[in-house]
């Protein structure tokens, strides 16, 4: 079968729902670091605390509690790399067994396609979940080289490096956030993806129930009020 066939086994719903799904997943990535200059995502804000975490680190002696926090994030970071590897692995057993689920989903009144059917929906989790990985992994890495650059920062305030090394452990810890972020999108969207099992019908609603939650939590939840929020000792 050529994929000319397998193409002509999907509906124009489908290629449009899956196209939803991905054009989703690209757009809330992008708002999300690319927010409008007077409405930041909560990514954003949490950038800003960032780089004041690292000047305050600066001065703050002795740094265990600064050396907790980036352990605790690497810990973060290693708990979802395993978990997508399990999924990974669940998403391939599954996909090598797709003629049971044709028959599955075929007791449960749900479609009659052919095997092949089962195995590019599966493919499409599986691809989110594989995104998710690499992003997971790229942050464990990139919090383990934000230890080191804080390391690096001299104990003297007063050192002419200290406070730019604070800034480069910053940055590099505002983009293992970032990837962690990143990761944690995909599997959003992967769990979205498995509605596709419904039809393109119920991948569509799920696209839009994925995309809502994310803007909200970025662009209107209450933790957003709150970073935004000036404490009132300083609003003078």
């Amino acid at each position: 079968m050529t994929w000319i066939d397998r193409a002509l086994l999907f509906s124009p719903y489908d290629f449009a729902a899956v196209a939803l799904l991905v054009a989703a997943w690209m757009w809330i990535g992008w708002r999300i670091d690319n927010p409008a200059p007077g409405k930041p995502s909560v990514t954003a804000l949490m950038a800003d605390f960032r780089r004041i975490w690292m000047v305050q680190m600066v001065t703050r002696q002795p740094r265990m509690f600064d050396a907790q926090l980036v352990a605790n994030m690497r810990q973060s970071t290693a708990f979802f790399a395993s978990t997508s590897m399990i999924a990974i692995g669940g998403a391939l057993a599954l996909f090598g067994n797709t003629e049971r689920l044709a028959g599955v989903a075929n007791d449960l009144a749900i479609g009659s396609a052919p095997a092949v059917v089962w195995e590019i929906k599966i493919l499409i989790t599986l691809l989110f979940l594989s995104n998710a990985f690499l992003k997971f992994v790229w942050a464990h890495r990139l919090f383990g080289y934000c230890a080191v650059l804080m390391a690096a920062v001299p104990n003297d305030p007063e050192d002419a490096l200290a406070y730019p090394r604070a800034g480069q452990a910053a940055e590099v810890c505002i983009t293992a956030a970032r990837s962690f972020n990143k990761g944690l999108r995909a599997i959003y969207f992967a769990l979205a993806a498995v509605a596709w099992m419904l039809g393109p019908v119920a991948l569509i609603l799920a696209t839009l129930a994925t995309l809502a939650l994310l803007y909200r939590r970025e662009f209107a939840s209450h933790s957003r009020g709150v970073l935004l929020t000036i404490p009132p000792d300083t609003q003078s």
